[in-house]
């Protein structure tokens, strides 16, 4: 399987099989920074990391040429220069990361209205509907890859498969820009050689547990018994497991999908210890998750909170709420109780608020009275007055003063709708 760092790379040749196939996975190589490389072409062919570009920051994303020093998103920025001291640092740019994939969903739309997006930069098409339109498989990716370079000077790599999740391994592989093609016919063969940490959904310590017992690939997963996998990772997993090494995968694209959880976290300058200071950045958090929640119509069931301290030990702690809501003030009320009952060794590096089990705002009906009437009408004045000058234009005054973050970023940025 290929590396983040487009190493061990498998590309189709143009007059690949794609028989069977019918699910696209679209992903766009190392986004943040090439987009920042399409803004600056000095840029071009250098080691760039994407991220906070004082103090602590960390890694958003990086150019191919600083992945194969062992550059990853989500390390230190200062961790990521001893391991590539030539890299250049750039602060992100996230409403220009938007419109860029704002423009590349709308490429996805055009071709087939079953579009799954992922995340800002990657999605699932289900193009077996498009045929009679654009030709088989195959020639519809090789069109939009072409259409996305014209129309934003970005490259993509392209999985066709059967499934979403051979797709989505194709994709991987043929990193970056490439396009790799999984005949029906061709997926057993595919897989067997492939590691268990290739599967989607097996994660570092699964893959442990099973490599510990001689289970190294997707072929050591077909010839080991059913049992065998149950007890090492659950039955449901297990089942899963079982099934993906097979190449089945019975999961459609879901247009609709819903957001399992919103959230924002910070990483601090340096280690903070004050009480007040931290509570104070998390009921920041809070109200920033409180107006994505109701910027998209959501409102959440549970409160969970993420803290990360000096020696990178990191805990979560999570609290259901007594009624859904996207009310800022309850979401961080709940946030500040989960960290007072903490046991906190350290001083804290990180801290994150996350709203989870989301539903549709006001799917529970009206409650005869609402505790949170009179912050429903103030939260609301503050989403008209950002709405109409802009973020931060009116905040809490507790929450006035210079910022301590290093760029923080919604968890999972969504593209936004064609």
């Amino acid at each position: 399987m290929g590396r983040g760092d487009g190493s061990g790379r498998l590309v189709s040749p143009d007059d690949a099989d794609d028989s069977g196939t019918g699910i696209l996975h679209v992903d766009m190589d190392a986004f943040y920074a090439s987009v920042e490389i399409l803004d600056d072409p000095s840029l071009r062919g250098m080691p760039i990391i994407v991220g906070g570009v004082e103090g602590r920051g960390v890694v958003s994303s990086a150019s191919y040429e600083a992945r194969r020093f062992g550059v990853r998103s989500a390390m230190p920025v200062a961790q990521a220069l001893r391991l590539c001291p030539a890299a250049i640092v750039v602060a992100p740019h996230f409403p220009r990361y938007l419109e860029l994939s704002s423009q590349v969903m709308r490429i996805f739309h055009d071709v087939t209205p079953l579009v799954e997006p992922l995340s800002i930069d990657e999605a699932f098409l289900d193009v077996r509907g498009a045929r009679r339109l654009w030709g088989s498989p195959g020639i519809i990716a090789r069109t939009l890859r072409r259409r996305i370079l014209e129309e934003t000077g970005l490259t993509c790599s392209v999985g066709v498969a059967a499934t979403k999740h051979v797709a989505k391994m194709a994709s991987t592989i043929s990193k970056p820009d490439g396009l790799l093609i999984i005949a029906e016919a061709d997926t057993a063969t595919f897989l067997a050689p492939r590691s268990v940490r290739a599967l989607w959904g097996v994660g570092p310590k699964s893959a442990e547990a099973l490599e510990a017992r001689g289970i190294r690939t997707i072929g050591d997963i077909l010839d080991t018994p059913r049992a065998v996998l149950d007890r090492v990772m659950g039955p449901a997993m297990g089942e899963r497991v079982w099934q993906l090494a097979r190449g089945i995968d019975v999961r459609e694209i879901e247009t609709d999908r819903v957001e399992k959880s919103v959230g924002h976290e910070e990483t601090f300058r340096v280690d903070i210890s004050d009480d007040d200071t931290l509570r104070t950045e998390l009921r920041r958090l809070a109200d920033r998750v409180g107006a994505r929640l109701r910027k998209n119509g959501w409102e959440a069931s549970t409160v969970s909170i993420k803290v990360r301290f000096a020696d990178f030990t990191t805990i979560t702690r999570a609290q259901a709420l007594s009624d859904p809501t996207a009310v800022g003030q309850r979401l961080g009320t709940a946030a500040i109780e989960l960290f007072a009952q903490l046991d906190r060794p350290l001083p804290v590096r990180l801290v994150g608020v996350r709203a989870e089990k989301l539903r549709p705002a006001g799917g529970g009906g009206m409650p005869l009275w609402d505790d949170d009437q009179e912050w429903r009408r103030i939260e609301g004045a503050l989403d008209g007055a950002a709405e109409r000058f802009g973020s931060g234009a009116v905040t809490r005054a507790t929450l006035l003063g210079s910022r301590r973050d290093v760029g923080a970023m919604p968890s999972n940025p969504r593209p936004p709708r064609p």
